[in-house]
């Protein structure tokens, strides 16, 4: 749970600087790059759950 914490905070941040700055946020679009994450994510649990 500390790890999730520290994520989102310093996210939110690191966000926060762009938008101050007005600077393009380094990520791709919100739904496209949020399911690209849990792709990956369950992709790496999928092949340690096999192999």
């Amino acid at each position: 749970m500390k790890e999730i914490l520290l994520s989102t905070l310093t996210g939110s941040i690191v966000g926060f600087i762009f938008a101050f700055f007005k600077l393009p946020i380094p990520a791709p679009p919100a739904i496209a790059g949020i399911m690209g994450i849990i792709g990956i994510f369950l992709g790496y649990q999928l092949y340690r759950m096999f192999f």
